[in-house]
Order: structure tokens, then C-alpha cells, then sequence
């Protein structure tokens, strides 16, 4: 079954995680990337671990799929006569490199126009091409300070907290998708490619949303309220005898369901709690006279009530718990396929699920280098200037 992405070329320069991860949503949906890598060392996440799997990094696995890795010496004069040729060849170009480095090589945007007319290049950067903060380094942690993430992550009492995973990085390669797509669309539309400026700092930025409203609307900005909803309550986390309770009462009706399970209709007449408005001014003084009934089950018996009255609940769940869950294996979130160095292995799946044409995990990550001879064989290249190239230090 034909994939939406299928017959698109990518050539990615990209390392680490945000375009990494850009460029390899592409290849879930049938584009064929090209990972462009350093001979002896590729992407600095190849090193990042453990674990390792046979010497494989399990972190840069997870970003790495549905790609072939071509090993080249950007420093040498053939090998950038090769990388011109895959360009020429190619849809899109993807790079996460830090601003400078591309006119150091001989690689940005009108450089790589001038190889291919059309061709669509995408750049991630930490605060994008036109920023007064433009050559600042850039990782994940930062920019989730900087963007002020942290400020309103954590508890009131406690230090900022990062989210638990690169969201910067990953929101860039989510934007960076998007932008590619929109940008294929106009291609489609006129002819003309463009070029695609993603900041990681603006990703962030973009999913402040109504805490950023907030502050526009108020001029106060926003702080750490641990796991509440700063508009509405109940909506956080809860000590059980066991472990803790999610509620999201999003609702007056469902507010009238959540304290009939609990025995305590009466919260209704004290005006602290009668109302949304009311309780998101003495979310504390709620969360006492919950925390003493909730203590008193535990948290699977919490969920089964709540459940039952229709009232929003959950559980807070260790990573191992949820890829174990049937949910995962129904929806295919998990899935194995065969490495040619560690062995079967396993990956998260594709999260998107088209009907007619669906993506799917048809390559594992590549090993360093792992398609350089079949890539040049495909450019035109014989044996015998690939022999070269290897005895050169070229590839």
C-alpha cells in the first residue's frame, strides 16, 4: 500500500533530536531520507548511553528510524561533490546546525538553491535566523528555561522543573514537519521551493497558549501550581493508600457527580467550593478535604468509582506500565523489527493512523554508514571511485 510521502527525497544533515526527529516522521510516512553522517563518529547521539544494544545507542534508535546513513567528509572537496548530487536529486533539505556553520560549508539556503531550484530547506535553530539571541548554543534544557517552560512547571514550593522528555526538540520537529508539508503544498501549487526558519524557542513559546493569555490579558505572569489546572478545580493529582489519583473535574455537573461518589454533598453549600469561580480561589483548602477521603482507597478502587459515575479520572503510570498496556499493543505503538547489529529490537510506532495510506517502521535505525555504498552506487558512482573514496578518508 502506497504511503503519502512515498517518491519524496530528504537529504538530512541533521543531529541530535530536533531534526532527527523531523526527518524521520518524513521516512514513517514513505519519504526516503538520507541521513548525512561524519565518518568514525556520525551523530553525536550514536555515543549518548547506555543502554547500548550491541553497542547501538538506545537513544539514538529512538529518533532514527526509516532512514539510510551515508558516512561523508564534509571537509573534503568529493565529498561535498557528492552531497551536491544527492541535493540535486532532492526534495528537501533538512539541517540543525548552529548559525554560522552553514556558510562555513558552503550549505545554506541559497548555496543549496543553486544546486536545486525548487528544493525546500528546512533549518532548526535554538531561536531562530533573525533573533538578537541567534548564536547563542542552544540544548533542550535551556531553551525550556528560557521560553519559560520551567517557570510554570513544578510546585509552588519546589525548584522550576524541566518536562520529563526534550519537548523543545521535539515540538522543533513537529513544527519542522509541518513547515516542510505546507511548503510541499506550495511547491505543488507554484513550483517554487522556500526556506523554513524553526526556532525551538518560538515551539515552546507557541504551546504557552492560555498561560500566555494570561499574562497578555492580566499583566501578571503565571506560576508553578505543581499538578493543578490554574482555571480549574479539581483537576490534579491525589495521595491514595497506594499511590495517587488523577481527577479532572472539568465541570459544574461533573463537580456534582465527583463529590456524590465521595459522600460529600455538602461541600455544595460551603461557599468556598460551591462554584468553579470559587473553587479555583481555595484550591488548597479543597485539596485538604479531598486528600483525607481519597487516602482512605486505593487507587485502582478510586478509578473503578469514578469511572462509574463518569467522572474523568486516571492513574499515574511508570513507562514500563504503559508500554505494557493492551492499549499499546492494539494501536500498534510498540513495534519490533529486525537491526543488523542488535538483533530484534523494539520501537515506538507510528502515531498517526491514516486509513488508505498508513505510515509504518519499514527500516530500523541505520548503523553508521550502513547505506554509503548503496547511496553512491545510486548517484553513479563504480566500485572502483568508491574504493577511492574509502582509501581517501571521503567517505
Amino acid at each position: 500500500m502506497q504511503k503519502p510521502l512515498e517518491g519524496l527525497k530528504v537529504v538530512d544533515l541533521s543531529r541530535f533530536i530536533a531534526g532527527p526527529y523531523c526527518a524521520m516522521k518524513l521516512g514513517d510516512m514513505g519519504a526516503e531520507v538520507i541521513k548525512v553522517e561524519s565518518p568514525g563518529k556520525g551523530d553525536d547521539s550514536r555515543a549518548l548511553g547506555p543502554p547500548f544494544l550491541e553497542g547501538e545507542s538506545a537513544y539514538y534508535m529512538s529518533f532514527n528510524r526509516n532512514k539510510k546513513s551515508i558516512t561523508l567528509n564534509l571537509r573534503e572537496k568529493e565529498a561535498r561533490e557528492v552531497l551536491h548530487k544527492m541535493i540535486a536529486e532532492a526534495d528537501v533539505f533538512v539541517e540543525n546546525f548552529r548559525i554560522g556553520v552553514t556558510e562555513k560549508i558552503g550549505l545554506t539556503y541559497e548555496d543549496v538553491k543553486k544546486i536545486k531550484e525548487d528544493i525546500i530547506y528546512c533549518s532548526i535553530t535554538g531561536y531562530g535566523h533573525n533573533s538578537p539571541y541567534r548564536e547563542k548554543p542552544s540544548f533542550d534544557v535551556m531553551i525550556q528555561g528560557e521560553a519559560g517552560l520551567m517557570s510554570i512547571t513544578g510546585f509552588p514550593d519546589g525548584p522550576p522543573q524541566r518536562v520529563g522528555v526534550a519537548i523543545a526538540d521535539i515540538l522543533g520537529g513537529f513544527h519542522a514537519v509541518e513547515g516542510i508539508l505546507l511548503a510541499l503544498l506550495v511547491r505543488q501549487k507554484t513550483g517554487k521551493g522556500q526556506f523554513i526558519d524553526v526556532s525551538l524557542m518560538d515551539s515552546i513559546i507557541a504551546i504557552l497558549t492560555y498561560q500566555a493569555g494570561n499574562f497578555l490579558a492580566t499583566g501578571e505572569a503565571p506560576m508553578r501550581v505543581g499538578n493543578r489546572h490554574p482555571m480549574i478545580t479539581p483537576y490534579e493529582s491525589f495521595e491514595t493508600s497506594n499511590g495517587y489519583v488523577i481527577f479532572a473535574v472539568g465541570n459544574q455537573r461533573l463537580w456534582e457527580n465527583f463529590i456524590k461518589v465521595l459522600g460529600r454533598e455538602d461541600l455544595n453549600e460551603d461557599p468556598r467550593f460551591a462554584d468553579m469561580k470559587n473553587r479555583n480561589q481555595n484550591p488548597a483548602e479543597l485539596k485538604k478535604i479531598l486528600e483525607e477521603i481519597t487516602r482512605q482507597k486505593t487507587t485502582e478502587e478510586w478509578v473503578a468509582v469514578m469511572e462509574k459515575a463518569g467522572v474523568p479520572c486516571g492513574r499515574i503510570r511508570t513507562i514500563d506500565q504503559v508500554l505494557t498496556d493492551p492499549h499499546v499493543d492494539v494501536r500498534e505503538m510498540v513495534v519490533e523489527r529486525e537491526h543488523p547489529k542488535a538483533g530484534l529490537i523494539k520501537l515506538i510506532g507510528v502515531p498517526t493512523k491514516l486509513s488508505l495510506t498508513p505510515g509504518d517502521v519499514t527500516l530500523p535505525p541505520p548503523t553508521l554508514g550502513q547505506h554509503t555504498v548503496e547511496i553512491l552506487k545510486g548517484l553513479g558512482y563504480s566500485d572502483a571511485e568508491i574504493s577511492g573514496f574509502k582509501d581517501n578518508g571521503i567517505v
